[in-house]
């Protein structure tokens, strides 16, 4: 056998590594009948020194081909926490016989043989509760088994892409690695340096040679070797029993878990994470966009597992239970009105009308909820509904709700890669569509369940794989009983956010909330069954029925709202004799580009522009049109759609101040803010003191209930029990919440923190169509640069410049033009700035830029 390095040789010098971390120990080794010696990493003896007595410990187990050193952020960032007096956490960090610094013994370990050392050496280090089990790669599984026997220590488990499911088809990495391992990974280096290769981004040079350190030479990787041999590809597989055992066992463990995944991994594929989450229903989840295998090696684990057993709570509800707020369930109105032959919902498309009295859409949801019911949908699957706004999508969007199911709506305005993301991270069970989209899901290798919107041809069934039409499903469910109704904190919907700031994130709502959401619009505005509702929005084509309004949808690309013509809305509100209008400003914007007839508007009474705050200028240019209607801009976000509310006279009354105001927190909504640090940051008590900047926080029953699979992200936005926005804006002294931009937006100059928003009125009020603030250089000493759109640049017109630094009234180092600025096509008003200050930092540094 070959002895292990001794803990006085362990290489001092390895990038992230204290070697006073680095300790032997020794442990009866059953598969010898003598002793092993164990290398491992412990920061126990760090905390003793500094008089810390920690409140747990973290057992961390490797992969393969790694070692402990994997760990080793986990370890430092654990000391760092305790020394500034935060929760103590002791973590050890084992090498598994075979593998690392611990000893070669020459005996082949298979996964039972190890479950078993690691208990050894759990039982050698006295190990006692409360313990954190946390395993990559197959290390997951072993320390999985781990966690299984002893059960009566652990606190928690905590897997990061590995997988316990040996029945699935190996991806094609995993059989590559198993031809090659009668010999191959022993005598060459290939699978450790394949390992090495797939970080996101590149691994540094040292950290890869840190990880090679232990594997130096053939006769120290046949570790190597006979892991990759023992992945239980086959029935007969000596440790296939073992593997089907733990991952049995782990559907009835009961403790806390959580699964941090990076998609990018060709190893351990999202399946794998899937599987895991069937076994562990209760695990918290978070996936890490463009991560993959090496994900401590990728991204913040060490942040992410620490944070997550100082969590005093680990649910996914933010807020009160949502059970004590008494609501009617969403589909209320659909069963009160099944007998009533007024219009309930009217759909335009080209010169035709699809008319949908109550009783048919009532009859349609209930029929379709049956039938769903009938093929096997089930309460909590998760169904992506990939049909525009109209009869099709709202009779399947209700009847999903009535049954339990999770509705996935993620519109096709996120484009392939978008709405690709959102679907691999949502993993919905069935997938509703039209057949381009049913083409795209099977192409794009979607759910293989699939549903066709309407009825096709018995080729085409076939070729988009589908299994049922929604008509069929409705024939299906025609006389047949409804299983029982979901409970008010059941999931009901994850909506996608528009993704204009970064990948769109699927927002949680349960049964409650989402009726939540109904209820805010009729406190704030009044709308019910009087009204006639055009939604040029698209989710209030959804809500409609639900607020028991008739509603039309008008004629246009709900994707590209600037599609709506003012002949095609005006056609809609004569439709149904509507008095309410809701609109994107895009919308609004095209509306009154394409030459509207004021008479045509006389009767609608409530013009919502939604999705964005709007200025004063296109209100006031829209009230020239809609001549009797009351002009509001809601203020919200798909996290929580209704926060406050302003009228176009009451932004007129505001006056000109440091962003937009958006009015008064509405009846059932709560605002503070958390004032914001010399750096920027949202550090500050929260408060409702007026002229204070900071992130705005909102709480209300109509609000998220987390982010879906993203459990860091809803850590983070979590404040007892309020939202964080991740906008920057203030209160003024009558109550009035301002928008003045993005925290990510925040400029930290030399001379202070500068909000975007205010500087860009500036630069409109100076002659700027439109115009831009974002900070060029190191965060603390950035410099303002404005870029004004409207003009070739990329330097500004001197007269422009020279007005737009007067108005802003500080120090500007650059004012810079271009043609058009990047926007959110979605509302036409989120400007890209992140887009923008990176044209603008090559602007400035000479490179040839092109456009922003």
């Amino acid at each position: 056998m070959t002895a292990p390095t001794a803990a006085g040789t362990f290489p001092p010098d390895l990038p992230g590594l204290d070697p006073a971390w680095s300790r032997l120990v020794v442990v009866p080794d059953p598969a010898t009948g003598g002793e092993a010696v164990h290398h491992l990493l412990d920061t126990g003896a760090a905390l003793a020194a500094l008089g810390v007595e920690p409140v747990g410990t973290i057992l961390a187990v490797h992969g393969n081909p790694t070692w402990s050193y994997l760990w080793r952020d986990l370890l430092a960032e654990s000391l760092r926490r305790a020394e500034a007096g935060e929760q103590a956490w002791r973590v050890v960090a084992v090498d598994q016989l075979e593998m690392g610094f611990s000893q070669r013994t020459g005996v082949v370990r298979r996964v039972a043989d190890r479950v078993r050392d690691l208990g050894l050496l759990t039982d050698a280090l006295a190990l006692e509760g409360p313990v954190v089990a946390l395993g990559h790669d197959w290390g997951g599984v072993i320390v999985s088994g781990w966690a299984l026997a002893h059960q009566d220590v652990l606190a928690g488990l905590v897997l990061t892409n590995t997988a316990v499911d040996g029945h699935q088809a190996l991806p094609p990495a995993l059989r590559l690695a198993l031809a090659a391992s009668s010999g191959g990974t022993e005598r060459t280096t290939a699978f450790l340096e394949t390992t090495l290769a797939i970080a996101h981004p590149p691994l540094a040079r040292r950290v890869k040679d840190a990880f090679r350190t232990p594997y130096r030479g053939a006769a120290r990787r046949g570790g190597i070797r006979d892991f990759v041999a023992d992945i239980p590809a086959t029935e007969a597989h000596p440790s296939r029993r073992a593997v089907e055992g733990i991952a049995e066992g782990l559907r009835a463990l009961a403790a806390p878990a959580l699964l941090l995944w990076g998609p990018r991994d060709p190893v351990f594929q999202e399946r794998y994470l899937h599987d895991l989450i069937d076994r562990l229903p209760h695990a918290e989840v978070h996936r890490f966009e463009g991560a993959g295998h090496l994900l401590p090696e990728d991204v913040d684990v060490a942040g992410a597992v620490l944070d997550w057993v100082a969590s005093p709570t680990r649910s996914r509800e933010q807020g009160r239970p949502a059970s004590e707020w008494p609501t009617r369930p969403m589909w209320a109105e659909l069963d009160d009105r099944a007998e009533d032959d007024a219009v309930a919902l009217v759909e335009l498309r080209g010169d035709g009308e699809r008319r949908l009295p109550w009783r048919l859409l009532a009859r349609r949801v209930r029929d379709l909820a049956a039938g769903f019911d009938a093929v096997g949908v089930r309460a909590g699957d998760r169904v992506s509904l990939l049909v525009p706004p109209g009869g099709d999508l709202t009779a399947a969007l209700f009847a999903c709700l009535r049954i339990g199911a999770v509705v996935v709506v993620a519109d096709a305005g996120l484009g392939v890669a978008g709405l690709t993301r959102a679907v691999n991270g949502a993993r919905p069970d069935w997938v509703v569509g039209i057949p381009r989209a049913l083409a795209a899901a099977r192409a794009l290798g979607w759910p293989r369940r699939r549903i066709a919107a309407s009825g096709l041809s018995r080729p085409a069934l076939v070729a988009l794989g589908v299994a049922h039409t929604l008509p069929e499903l409705a024939r299906l469910g025609r006389g047949r009983a409804l299983p029982q109704e979901p409970g008010p904190d059941d999931l009901a919907a994850v909506l996608f956010t528009s993704g204009s700031t970064g990948p769109a994130k699927g927002v949680r709502y349960t049964q409650a909330r989402l009726a939540g959401v109904r209820d805010a619009l009729v406190a704030q505005y009044g709308i019910g069954r009087a009204t006639g509702l055009v939604a040029g929005f698209a989710p209030f084509a959804l809500l409609g029925p639900a607020l028991g309004c008739r509603t039309a949808v008008p004629d246009m690309d709900v994707t590209k709202p600037a599609t709506l013509t003012a002949a095609a809305l005006a056609r809609a509100v004569a439709a149904i004799d509507a008095d309410a209008v809701f609109l994107s400003p895009a919308a609004l914007t095209n509306v009154l580009a394409t030459d509207p007839e004021p008479a045509a508007f006389d009767g609608v009474r409530l013009l919502l522009t939604v999705g964005a705050p709007v200025g004063a200028p296109l209100l006031d240019e829209a009230q020239q049109v809609l001549r009797h209607a009351s002009l509001r801009t809601p203020y919200g976000m798909t996290e929580s759609l209704l926060v406050a509310d302003v009228t176009r006279e009451q932004i007129h009354e505001a006056g000109d101040g440091d962003g937009v105001p958006v009015g008064p927190a509405t009846a059932r909504a709560e605002v503070r803010i958390a004032p914001l640090d010399e750096d920027g940051r949202a550090t500050g008590e929260p408060t409702h003191e007026p002229d204070v900047t900071g992130e705005i926080q909102v709480r209300a029953p109509h609000m998220l209930a987390g982010y879906d699979r993203l459990w860091r992200t809803t850590h983070a936005a979590r404040a007892d029990g309020w939202h964080r926005t991740g906008d920057v804006g203030h209160l003024d002294a009558d109550g009035r919440l301002w928008v003045e931009g993005r925290l990510p937006h925040v400029v930290v100059t030399a001379d202070g923190v500068v909000t975007p928003v205010g500087v860009e009125q500036a630069a409109q009020r100076a002659g700027a169509s439109r115009a831009a603030a974002v900070g060029v250089g190191p965060r603390g000493t950035q410099q303002l640069v404005v870029v004004a759109e409207g003009a070739e640049g990329p330097l500004a017109d001197p007269a422009l410049a020279a007005a737009v630094r007067r108005e802003v009234g500080r120090p500007v180092a650059a004012v810079l033009a271009t043609p058009a600025l990047p926007v959110d096509v979605r509302h036409n008003a989120k400007i890209d700035r992140a887009r923008v200050a990176a044209w603008a930092s090559r602007v400035l540094a000479g490179e040839r830029a092109g456009r922003p």
